[in-house]
């Protein structure tokens, strides 16, 4: 049943979205280095490597620039348009043609490449194997500001390993273990309202959430 919504709320979103896109692809064609799309590869189902799509927002080969996959505060590395797209998660939107393909769900664990998908705890990635990633789901609303959490703390790649990837990989799991078609449907109006009110943390509302780290919580 899951599985028929997210076909068709893709096609509708595609369709309803499509008349905003087109000026989005124009833009960056002609701009940046004239990349519509970036294709990266990310870890799903069965641990196996799909291509995910989004619009271009960043340098063709950022992942091998300083910084990596971690992007920082005015990071030089963010294309004209990409800023814009990336703060109004806009740039997602192309993954919606991985849902219909059925590399992904609407709501699910967010893919993550495969050097970050191994810093997830083993017993974890048993779990998330067994199901399709998400364009988005617990993990993305909860970490809906990620980037500034980072900002905050002097060494981002070690509180990212230890701290977040961890707890994040808990929420994910959560997600999974407690599956059904009203937290699915519950999930996108989390997902809604984390776009519309950024701040907002009625996710924290979910019963029997994993806990908070300390050190999570002073900068959350």
């Amino acid at each position: 049943m899951i599985r028929f919504f997210d076909i068709l709320f893709s096609l509708i979103a595609i369709i309803v979205l499509l008349p905003f896109m087109i000026p989005i692809m124009i833009g960056l064609k002609l701009t940046g280095e004239h990349d519509i799309f970036y294709k990266q590869m990310r870890v799903g189902k069965g641990g196996k490597e799909f291509p995910l799509i989004k619009f271009a927002t960043m340098l063709r080969n950022s992942p091998n620039m300083k910084g990596g996959l971690f992007t920082a505060k005015n990071d030089p590395r963010i294309l004209p348009m990409g800023k814009f797209l990336r703060k109004t998660k806009i740039n997602e939107l192309p993954q919606l043609i991985n849902v219909i393909k059925g590399d992904m769900s609407i709501i699910g664990y967010r893919p993550q490449v495969k050097k970050q998908y191994m810093l997830f705890p083993e017993e974890d990635r048993k779990i998330m194997e067994k199901d399709l990633p998400g364009l988005s789901g617990l993990g993305a609303v909860a970490f809906r500001n990620e980037e500034e959490i980072l900002w905050k703390v002097e060494d981002y790649e070690t509180f990212y390993a230890k701290v977040i990837s961890p707890y994040k990989s808990h929420l994910e799991c959560w997600y999974i273990k407690h599956k059904n078609l009203k937290l699915y449907f519950k999930m996108i109006w989390l997902t809604v309202m984390a776009v519309i009110l950024p701040g907002n943390e009625n996710w924290k509302k979910l019963k029997e959430l994993p806990s908070i780290p300390k050190e999570l919580k002073d900068v959350m």
